[in-house]
């Protein structure tokens, strides 16, 4: 379906709200007590509310192709940093001590998962190796090899068939999902990279396989962080990386939750969920035009469209959350809206 698009100089700017979670979590790591549970209300009381409240913006106009997004981007990437700094620094000086650590990690862990491998998606996808390093360091910073390889090299390919774990099935529970989704990419990651390396004559499974090389820094840091810091700093690295990865599989479960496509038919505005709430579209930088993303996967996010035909979830990112923890509520809403074509 095409689509009539004008550029629009003010949509860059509204990107920039997707920083807002790193200002809560420094507040909360730096402050230790009550603040630490800053970025955590703030994203799931805060941005739901604002969900179910604030209209939709289905406007087609692209942002302006200005240096805008590009710095998005690095403060994205420095606030990540900031923000895993800012924990490891909380628990070590016992700013944050007790029962604290785990808010604060899980704190913590909602903006690295939501912020941070947002834009990690967005920067995997560029072939400029600069851009394409930070994308794969923000991974790093939550432990996550296998997301860099199959995203790309599996996922874009396979989404809406069996072959594809990160598509979500219908009458599957976000928790099953979660399970089969994180070994599987992690399974098929393991074993693409090991072809990539017997073609190259190295070790299938040595530090030459990707997957392996980032897994085997992971533990080099929490080493680290042990050794240097202590066994509560990394135990808060460790599980703020967790809650990440698990909100990017809720992520994941809600993109493409029932929706499939016969293996010889291309991807289109059909095989993914999109959502044009104002909050998912500005504070996740136009993830949830999920439809054109994968319909056409080398747009910049500031350039992604809305389809009259395309799924649409009934709510956005943020209040979609709690609906997905309970399963009956999830298909009670979802499944109605799932087309009969897929």
């Amino acid at each position: 379906m095409m689509q009539t698009v004008q550029t629009n100089s003010l949509r860059n700017w509204k990107y920039f709200l997707n920083l807002f979670p790193v200002a809560f979590v420094l507040l909360g790591n730096l402050n230790g007590g009550w603040y630490t549970l800053s970025n955590f209300a703030f994203t799931f009381v805060v941005l739901a509310l604002g969900e179910l409240l604030l209209p939709e913006d289905k406007s087609n106009e692209a942002g302006e192709d200005d240096v805008l997004p590009d710095l998005l981007l690095f403060f994205v990437v420095v606030g990540q940093l900031l923000a895993v700094t800012s924990l490891i620094y909380g628990v070590y000086t016992q700013i944050i001590s007790g029962y604290w650590i785990l808010l604060a990690a899980l704190s913590t862990g909602t903006a690295t998962g939501s912020m941070g491998i947002i834009a990690a998606h967005e920067l995997i996808h560029r072939k400029a190796k600069f851009w394409n390093f930070l994308g794969r360091l923000l991974l790093f910073t939550v432990l996550n090899p296998y997301f860099y390889v199959h995203h790309l090299r599996i996922h874009h390919k396979s989404v809406g068939t069996a072959a594809d774990p990160v598509s979500a099935l219908k009458g599957e529970t976000v928790y099953a999902f979660a399970f089969r989704s994180i070994s599987g990419q992690l399974l098929q990651s393991l074993a693409l990279e090991k072809i990539r390396c017997d073609k190259a004559g190295k070790w299938g499974y040595g530090l030459h396989n990707y997957v392996v090389a980032v897994y085997a820094g992971g533990f080099l840091l929490l080493s680290a962080l042990t050794y240097f810091f202590g066994i509560w700093v990394a135990a808060a690295y460790l599980l703020q990386a967790t809650v990440a990865n698990l909100l990017l599989e809720y992520t994941n479960y809600i993109e493409h939750y029932g929706l499939r496509r016969n293996e010889k038919e291309r991807v289109n505005e059909l095989h993914s969920w999109q959502s044009d709430k104002v909050v998912s579209r500005y504070f996740l930088i136009d993830l949830s035009r999920h439809s054109d993303h994968h319909f056409h996967a080398a747009k910049s996010f500031n350039t992604l469209l809305t389809y009259e035909n395309s799924p649409v979830l009934p709510g956005g990112y943020a209040s979609m959350f709690l609906p997905a923890l309970f399963p009956p509520l999830w298909f009670s809403l979802v499944d109605k809206r799932i087309p009969k074509i897929s």
